[in-house]
């Protein structure tokens, strides 16, 4: 067995029917608003935790821990709407897509807890539901945020169940993060 560490996160997934339409709407956006780094369709989730780097034995400690704490918690129901930016759109550094997720809160504060016993640092924010669609060098003009926030806004998504989540290996290459799932935990 390999002992070296994961890059690895906890995460929602999304729909391949969703991530087509979300696919889409960035190649419009990609001819008319300044550049950004944007991810790859194949990419998008709603990330639960962050975990970083860590050994795969305690990834596996983690996986055990959240199958027992999750199992019959039920479906997420994820309806994603409007966008945003991180941290604002004035000094955006993230473009993302939002929405509501109901039950992913709960979902996500027992991955916050189990990481936590395990020795994973808390992350200082609550959780919100939200799709990383783009990484940008430089903040954007206002018309250029107001476009991406106007095409969100008017976009019509497909709500969706997640009715699991998934523990993620990400290995970072040259046309952008590559991810692997390493165990899939039921949530009904």
């Amino acid at each position: 067995m390999d002992s070296a560490p994961v890059r690895a996160f906890v995460a929602l997934e999304v729909p391949d029917a969703v991530r087509s339409i979300l696919a889409g709407g960035v190649d419009h956006l990609r001819s008319r608003l300044p550049r950004a780094r944007w991810v790859r369709s194949a990419g998008l989730h709603l990330t639960l935790k962050f975990l970083g780097e860590s050994e795969r034995g305690r990834l596996d400690r983690l996986a055990t821990e959240l199958r027992a704490r999750l199992a019959g918690f039920g479906t997420v129901q994820v309806a994603l709407a409007g966008g945003g930016f991180f941290p604002r759109p004035e000094r955006a550094r993230v473009a993302w897509v939002g929405g509501t997720a109901e039950g992913a809160s709960e979902v996500a504060a027992v991955v916050e807890e189990a990481a936590a016993e395990l020795g994973w640092k808390r992350e200082r924010r609550g959780w919100t539901p939200h799709l990383t669609l783009a990484r940008l060098d430089r903040p954007w003009p206002g018309k250029a945020v107001e476009e991406y926030l106007a095409y969100w806004q008017a976009a019509l998504l497909p709500a969706f169940a997640c009715r699991e989540a998934v523990l993620l290996a990400s290995r970072l290459g040259p046309g952008g993060a590559v991810y692997t799932p390493l165990e899939r935990i039921p949530l009904e």
